[in-house]
């Protein structure tokens, strides 16, 4: 009788390329900083017309590019290189995607040390980075690099979540965006809904590029700020909507509970809360992009989590909302909870 038992397929694939992660970092970071993928736009496709442009050395340049090319950021036929159309859209900065700048933010040291001992971290179960340096220190100068840095990255969910509140709605709203930041958020509001008045917190350093962008896109006569600490700043009241975007993971569930039991009490009647995060699934290892997101609030934030659907729907109904759904924001990674009181 033949045995037709298989030996399982083993593979140290995962343990090198995970060990070997930094390498891909390091070689996007690069790439970046000597605009390879905008001068293989441009025409400069070879190792050595590339290191002209970008003032390297030929060995260097065709070692970096055959790396990008392996882990999927060029093509490569012959001797020439080509981006892929991600690449050409995210990385070539005469791309109006272009999201290249957001690597200042999120290569930045406060993100990149609260990884330095990841042991200590799960020991202690929260950052080890002191209180001056973690990401929720108050007033934080981090937070005007994210600001800048981050803007091109949100641009597009700002948009999805805007037509998801929207829709075609042009009634007289006044919107509370909380912990502004870039300011995305509500401008796309402002941009969709010509009759909303949007209200930005943050610190006041941030709030400048916030007013920036609303500048920009034409919203500054319906854009106002209110500086100060989202806990502790008198918001008003009588808004119809309020936003909490990427603000809520930073934070354990009671301080959660506080800050949206602050914002119910800011909305009038029906007024609705909006919340876009990274959730994942209730098994909190799936989608992989959400899931993994808890670990980098483990490694930054005292308390702060990727949670998900039903950790929001329970917060959200102890402090007094009636209702709550969740919605995908497609083709971003993130979803939205949106409640209503």
């Amino acid at each position: 009788m033949t045995n037709t038992t298989e030996t399982p397929q083993v593979s140290l694939d995962t343990f090198f390329e995970t060990a070997h992660a930094f390498h891909r970092t390091a070689a996007l970071k690069a790439a970046v900083e000597l605009d390879v993928f905008t001068a293989i736009g441009e025409g400069a496709d070879t190792a050595d017309a590339l290191a002209q442009r970008c003032k390297a050395s030929e060995r260097g340049t065709r070692i970096l590019c055959d790396y990008l090319t392996v882990i999927g950021f060029l093509t490569k036929t012959g001797n020439r290189f080509a981006l892929t159309q991600d690449s050409a859209i995210f990385l070539d900065k005469r791309s109006p995607g272009y999201v290249g700048a957001a690597l200042e933010f999120l290569l930045a040291p406060t993100q990149t040390e609260a990884f330095r001992d990841l042991a200590a971290v799960v020991r202690k179960g929260g950052t080890i980075m002191s209180d001056d340096e973690g990401v929720v220190a108050p007033d934080h100068p981090v937070w005007i690099k994210f600001a800048r840095a981050m803007a091109p990255l949100m641009a597009l969910p700002a948009e999805s979540l805007a037509n998801l509140l929207v829709s075609g709605s042009e009634e007289k709203w006044k919107v509370l965006d909380i912990a502004a930041g870039h300011g995305l958020y509500g401008i796309a509001v402002a941009k969709q809904n010509r009759n909303a008045n949007v209200f930005a917190v943050d610190w006041a350093g941030v709030l400048t590029v916030a007013e920036e962008n609303a500048n920009a896109a034409a919203v500054t006569d319906r854009y106002h700020i209110i500086p100060g600490s989202a806990f502790t700043v008198d918001y008003g009241t009588d808004y119809d909507l309020a936003l909490l975007t990427n603000f809520l993971h930073h934070f354990d569930a009671a301080t959660c509970q506080k800050l949206l039991a602050k914002v119910y009490a800011a909305l009038k009647p029906g007024g609705r809360a909006a919340i876009l995060e990274f959730i994942p699934d209730e098994d909190r290892i799936s989608p992989p992009v959400p899931a993994q997101f808890s670990l980098m609030m483990l490694a930054t934030t005292p308390g702060g989590d990727a949670y998900t659907f039903s950790q929001y729907e329970e917060i959200l109904r102890d402090v007094g909302f009636v209702e709550s759904h969740l919605h995908p924001v497609p083709p971003t990674y993130f979803r939205a909870v949106i409640a209503v009181k």
